[in-house]
């Protein structure tokens, strides 16, 4: 062989060899980078098993709040492809932040009911949670309620509830807000802060602390945390002083609140995030979401929890969670109008 065809040889081998290191070098990596408000202990099981089936490593990074402004302050260098959260209204402040992208997904369209999802796509529910009656077992005899009732003068001086401020209660609020305006809300809230035993508090754990303390005959929580309790040693004797309650609007269902997601503005990943955003719809992830942290599946067809099925049949409201967005912020004025939490 001639040095100059020796030559050529190596040369189309050095740059075959580049091209593959740069096609190497550009491919998409095996992982996703979630920003995320839920509790590690809590998701980390779900992303291991997603890892497991995929081969694709899930980093994650917790915080209790600012997670939005610290992706909006990275800019086209964050490193999120996802952040997750526990609220509609944390869900459309994502949106506000324009730090959002709309997720293309024939899968997530099918699984996620319409008004558990953002019109645009925004943003879309993975699990439910319920805003309930935590009753007292001794000195509540009703076995239904409506929300409308809390503001009731019986009830005068028997309700806990932590501040009205806080996410939770902001998004119940903002739900009776699409039912009754603003006046009839204005008119509620002030009956409900006339019933309350107590200056708002606490969180939903201590609520039912207070109520099988005697401090009051209802509270009002989240439907997992009282399952957690009741497995909990230390604070199962607060679950067994109580009975959940599931309470519904008049002519309306039971108040339910999302877990969910956004696909972030400048996702590195996002392929890949995409593909955990429809995992955590499949029927292993939303068994999960079942048994592990006693929320209501998303997806038809999956079955509650034994504990949670022993609160009774939950009919949900049928509110558009996106409208309930839209109200949080006359709710949270409201609350500051009445004095709530004061």
């Amino acid at each position: 062989m001639t040095l100059t065809l020796r030559s050529a040889l190596a040369g189309t081998a050095v740059a075959a060899t580049l091209i593959a290191a740069a096609g190497s070098a550009y491919a998409q990596p095996k992982e996703v980078n979630v920003y995320s408000y839920r509790e590690a202990k809590l998701i980390q099981p779900l992303f291991a098993a997603f890892t497991k089936e995929t081969g694709i490593d899930v980093n994650v990074i917790s915080a209790s709040s600012g997670l939005e402004q610290r992706i909006k302050s990275e800019g086209e260098n964050s490193p999120a492809d996802i952040l997750l959260t526990v609220d509609i209204g944390r869900l459309e402040d994502a949106v506000k932040a324009g730090i959002t992208q709309p997720i293309q997904s024939a899968t997530l369209d099918k699984l996620v009911p319409a008004r558990a999802r953002d019109p645009e796509g925004h943003w879309f529910g993975m699990s439910m949670r319920a805003r309930v009656v935590y009753a007292s077992n001794d000195r509540v005899k009703a076995d239904a309620i409506t929300y409308e009732e809390l503001a009731d003068p019986k009830w005068k001086g028997k309700i806990c509830i932590r501040s009205g401020q806080h996410m939770y209660n902001n998004a119940l609020f903002a739900a009776y807000l699409a039912h009754h305006g603003e006046a009839k809300t204005e008119e509620w809230l002030r009956g409900l802060k006339a019933n309350l035993a107590q200056k708002p508090s606490g969180g939903d754990r201590e609520t039912a602390r207070d109520v099988a303390a005697g401090k009051c005959d209802l509270g009002i929580g989240n439907t997992y945390y009282w399952a957690l309790m009741k497995t909990n040693e230390k604070q199962k004797a607060w679950a067994d002083a109580t009975r959940v309650i599931l309470p519904t609007f008049k002519d309306g269902g039971t108040h339910v609140n999302v877990s969910g997601v956004v696909l972030t503005k400048y996702a590195p990943n996002k392929a890949n995030a995409v593909k955990l955003i429809e995992w955590l719809m499949g029927e292993q992830a939303q068994h999960m979401y079942a048994d592990m942290n006693f929320e209501y599946p998303l997806r038809d067809g999956i079955a509650v929890n034994p504990i949670v099925a022993s609160y009774g049949k939950m009919k949900p409201d049928d509110v558009p969670l996106a409208k309930i967005g839209d109200n949080k912020k006359a709710a949270s004025e409201l609350v500051d109008k009445v004095g709530f939490d004061n």
